[in-house]
């Protein structure tokens, strides 16, 4: 009878090691998940930022080429 109550605990401890490795694995992964979600948000903010600094560059350089007479004109 003994031999059946050991064999009970193993199995519990086995379920319950089971069942926390599976809670730290889930934790594991929505934090990796929350980490790029972060990161790709932050890479898509720089790119529009660098998109709209390069829109501005050019802008000024063609505002500039407009003003000089006798530019070089670009073919």
């Amino acid at each position: 009878m003994s031999s059946k109550k050991q064999e009970e605990n193993t199995t519990n401890k086995a379920g319950n090691s089971s069942d926390e490795l599976t809670t730290v694995v889930e934790e594991l992964l929505n934090s990796l998940s929350n980490k790029f979600t972060t990161v790709s948000s932050e890479i898509f903010t720089k790119m529009d930022e660098m998109s709209r600094r390069l829109d501005s560059l050019e802008a000024t350089l063609r505002a500039n080429e407009e003003k000089t007479p006798g530019s070089p004109s670009k073919t």
